[in-house]
C-alpha cells in the first residue's frame, strides 16, 4: 500500500524546475502528481512518477539531489466533508500528517490525496478498518 514518491532539491534559480522536468520527460518518465515547498533560497519538488526507480537514477545522474519516500494514496470523496471525514481517521489515531498533496483521478467521483505520515503502518490500518480505499503504487503509477 506504499507509493514510492521522489523529493528533489532545488535551489530556487531560473530554469531549475525545467530541467528536472526535460531530464524526466527525455527518459520517458510521465508525472502523476506534484507539488512544491519552498523559501527564499531552495523547494522540494515531490513528484509521483510512473517509474520512481528509473527517475531517481536518472536525476541522480543529472545531478540532482533526490531521495525517494514511502507515502500514501488515499481515495477521497469528491465532495464537500470528503477529506475531513479521512483527516477524522488520523486524528482518532493519533497519527500526525506531515504534508499533503492531491491529484484529481479521471473518475468524477474520487479524488487521490497523496499523505505523508509520520506512522505509515498505523495510518494504513486506522484508514483501512474504516473502510477507506488506499492504493498500491503499481495503480497510483498507471492513472
Amino acid at each position: 500500500m506504499r507509493v514510492k514518491q521522489i523529493s528533489v532539491f532545488l535551489e530556487n534559480k531560473s530554469g531549475r524546475l525545467a530541467q528536472v522536468t526535460r531530464v524526466l520527460g527525455e527518459n520517458g518518465i510521465n508525472i502523476r502528481a506534484l507539488a512544491i515547498a519552498d523559501t527564499t533560497d531552495f523547494g522540494i519538488l515531490r513528484l509521483i512518477v510512473n517509474d520512481p526507480e528509473l527517475a531517481y537514477r536518472v536525476l541522480k545522474e543529472a545531478g540532482f539531489t533526490v531521495s525517494v519516500t514511502d507515502v500514501i494514496a488515499v481515495e477521497v470523496a469528491d465532495e464537500p466533508g470528503g477529506l475531513a471525514r479521512v483527516l477524522a481517521v488520523l486524528a482518532e489515531a493519533n497519527i500526525n500528517i506531515e504534508y499533503l498533496y492531491a491529484f484529481v483521478q479521471r473518475t468524477a467521483s474520487a479524488a487521490l490525496v497523496v499523505f505523508r505520515v509520520e506512522q505509515l503502518d498505523e495510518a494504513v490500518g486506522a484508514l483501512q478498518a474504516k473502510g477507506v480505499r488506499i492504493l498500491a503504487g503499481e495503480e497510483v503509477y498507471t492513472l
